[in-house]
């Protein structure tokens, strides 16, 4: 018997395949930016594409008829959620009211849930979240400065990127930690002896750092200037997510390996892209540094974490008046990105739906 995990994220889907022991068996990966740049709109396609990657199965492992659970990677568990669950109706139900929320991510993770579910009809499903591992957040980490009515509405800091954060505090324990997660979408965490003391991204992951299309931190008083000018809601929302960040800088690309060719070749947009991030980056570092007292690691990881050298090499200049060496006190880590396995753990110790007792309530 195995467990399938799936991490949807806001430009591709990942799918690995665990057996009983935790190894892996297979994994497979869905492009969007190869199927017309987008995560599927509708069901039926991503049925479809689901459905194509479930062939590749090795028939060694048992093929899908083997699966026994499926995990999924949920990015906003809001309140209610704050450690791995068992996807059942009512919890089902419950997150449906989050989509909105992290639209890019909750949106087609609970899009896959259902159609997994008509695929795979012999499996249990469980959810790992990316805001659990930030619950340890300080309140003046996690506390906006509104008025107390707003406050009560639940508006505060919940923190994202938490399975791959996680993941790195565990390779690194007892240390002055900064973990940067530099992808699609980018944060840091500032992690002391394990725990998160305060993170980049805020009630929602279009916040922080600059991102592949989502802007990051920006005055909200822009915003209300934007609305005072007739621009609507929706208009906002479609262009914070999806028209901003390196594709909004640069109007080219959100692909950071795009915009080092342009920017070598002299395209001055590119070049801006870059620098913008580099300068967000840089100020999010330094300030975790000061939070921190000092730092003993700082990991990337991530699509441009791991594999941007030109990045490494800035950073490592940048940072090395602060202790930055390869033989210094403090050290830069290049570490693989590992959600997967994150989440197969998490999931993996959840009480199956027919070991439960009858009366239990979804873990929250």
């Amino acid at each position: 018997m195995s467990t399938l995990v799936l991490n949807a994220g806001s430009s591709s889907h990942k799918l690995v395949l665990f057996d009983a022991e935790g190894e892996r068996l297979w994994q497979g990966a869905i492009d969007w930016s190869e199927r017309g740049g987008a995560l599927a709109q509708d069901q039926a396609s991503l049925a479809a594409a689901l459905g194509e990657l479930l062939e590749q199965l090795p028939p060694s492992a048992g093929g899908a008829a083997a699966i026994k659970a499926v995990g999924h990677r949920i990015v906003h568990g809001g309140d209610h959620f704050r450690s791995a669950v068992v996807l059942d109706a009512q919890v089902q139900h419950e997150l449906e009211k989050l989509r909105r929320l992290a639209p890019l991510h909750n949106g087609p993770a609970l899009d896959s849930l259902a159609v997994l579910r008509k695929l795979l009809p012999g499996a249990w499903h469980g959810a790992a979240f990316d805001t659990a591992f930030h619950r340890s957040l300080p309140p003046e980490a996690s506390t906006y400065a509104l008025p107390a009515e707003w406050r009560a509405r639940g508006l505060h800091r919940f923190g994202f990127h938490g399975l791959s954060h996680g993941s790195i505090a565990q390779r690194f324990p007892g240390v002055r930690l900064i973990s940067a997660h530099l992808g699609g979408g980018c944060s840091l965490a500032v992690i002391e002896k394990g725990r998160c003391i305060d993170t980049t991204m805020g009630y929602t992951p279009l916040d922080g750092l600059v991102m592949a299309s989502r802007s990051g931190s920006l005055d909200p008083g822009l915003l209300l200037e934007l609305l005072s000018q007739g621009v609507t809601q929706a208009e906002l929302n479609e262009g914070l997510h999806r028209r901003s960040g390196l594709l909004g800088l640069s109007n080219r690309s959100g692909d950071m390996r795009v915009l080092r060719q342009a920017s070598t070749a002299g395209d001055g947009d590119a070049q801006l892209a870059i620098a913008v991030f580099q300068q967000q980056l840089l100020k999010g570092i330094g300030a975790g540094i000061a939070l921190l007292g000092g730092f003993d690691v700082l990991a990337l990881t991530g699509g441009i974490g791991e594999h941007d050298s030109a990045l490494q090499a800035w950073l490592q200049q940048r940072l090395q008046g602060l202790g930055l060496a390869p033989s210094g006190p403090a050290q830069l880590q290049i570490v693989a990105a590992d959600e997967e396995s994150e989440i197969y753990r998490q999931v993996s110790a959840l009480p199956t739906p027919a070991n439960r007792p009858a009366a239990s309530t979804p873990s929250r």
